[in-house]
């Protein structure tokens, strides 16, 4: 209801040097944040003569979406801190509350602008993230790094958990490869072993080969052999087991979350989940992605509820101090929560959005108390 009683015009004002403070810090945090990522990558690169520095600085701008992603929380509590506080230092939120408007009122077009920012980061500033950071992964893998990744190391293990259409009604099958080798195009795995289960999960046979490789839409499994409970073994054949795993959503299921987009990672997750990959990073960054509009927003909330005290009441740079130490509580909590989430210690979603719910909390409460006393 009191939303519809705040003036256009001053809410319009609000808003624009609300976002001109919150983008000109994001914009400075990012660009700390990337030449000190710069300087990193010309360390790494200081021993190999034969990498150029434009390639570091390519890797290093490719990462520039990425990091504006993982800075825009921050850039939005220190732009909305130096914002508010402007506000209040000029009496401009004094003489309007004065007049009759509340916190929650002129808070509106802040935090509506909050929820906005972050939403297109989510649903556009994302997929321009992933395509950039997985191209800055391979440039990396490639010229940077003395390892490839797990696929391209002789002697990986591979398990794997998918359906079985070749059965009525579908059941799953599990394959283990004890050696698994990458050559260019072609995936080829040794010494496996596939086990068929019905829906109920009851063993209906085991498949035995010396080697096989992946081609396309299937496994084919070279001098195999199937061994039937209670039966004696069938003479070895070349079998071919259906799968819709591809080379690349192999090497994918290895590769970060961060390469995948908002839009991506559904449909990828529950490939993961078909296939036997975990799919606990993917779900947890899924959720961090989902949450980022309300943390934003409630980012603006904790900087109004820590800058907004009358400059003649005193302790305005502790209030000021506390909100930035407020925030980086916060990121330490949601970086561990994340690390619990990883582990599986805590579920994705809980891992996910805890940070964000206890910032909400202490957001509001401040408010209350600056607005109701």
């Amino acid at each position: 209801m009191f939303f519809t009683t705040v003036p256009v015009t001053l809410s319009t004002y609000i808003a624009r040097q609300f976002m001109f403070s919150v983008l000109s810090m994001t914009a400075f945090l990012t660009g700390i944040v990337c030449l000190f990522d710069f300087i990193d990558l010309l360390r790494r690169v200081a021993t190999k003569t034969d990498v150029p520095t434009s390639l570091v600085t390519k890797i290093a701008g490719l990462h520039i979406p990425y990091f504006f992603m993982e800075i825009m929380p921050f850039g939005v509590l220190l732009g909305g801190i130096i914002c508010f506080w402007r506000l209040t230092r000029s009496s401009e939120l004094i003489v309007a509350r004065a007049a009759g408007i509340s916190a929650w009122q002129f808070l509106a077009a802040p935090l509506a602008c909050a929820l906005a920012m972050g939403a297109l980061t989510t649903a556009a500033v994302s997929p321009l993230s992933s395509i950039m950071y997985a191209r800055a992964e391979a440039l990396d893998e490639q010229y940077l790094r003395s390892g490839g990744g797990p696929l391209t190391m002789a002697g990986a293990s591979l398990w794997l958990r998918q359906l079985d259409t070749q059965l009525d009604p579908r059941g799953v099958a599990i394959l283990h490869s004890r050696d698994t080798h990458l050559d260019g195009a072609l995936l080829t795995i040794h010494d496996i072993s596939v086990f068929r289960l019905d829906h109920d999960g009851n063993l209906l046979l085991r498949i035995e080969a010396p080697a096989g490789h992946l081609a396309q839409g299937h496994w084919e499994l070279d001098n195999a052999s199937e061994l039937h409970p209670y039966e004696l073994p069938e003479a070895s054949r070349t079998i071919t087991l259906p799968t819709d795993l591809t080379l690349n959503r192999v090497q994918e299921s290895f590769a970060s979350p961060e390469t995948l987009s908002v839009w991506a990672l559904p449909n990828f997750i529950a490939m993961l989940d078909r296939s036997g990959f975990s799919s606990i990073r993917h779900r947890l960054h899924f959720e961090s992605l989902l949450a980022l509009p309300i943390l934003a927003g409630t980012m603006s909330l904790v900087a109004a509820g820590f800058s907004m005290r009358p400059t003649r009441r005193g302790g305005v740079a502790k209030m000021i101090g506390s909100g930035v130490g407020a925030g980086f509580l916060l990121f330490t909590v949601s970086k561990v929560a994340e690390q619990f989430g990883n582990s599986g210690a805590l579920p994705p979603l809980l891992a996910a959005w805890a940070p964000t719910g206890a910032g909400l909390c202490l957001a509001v409460s401040l408010l209350l108390h600056l607005e109701d006393g």
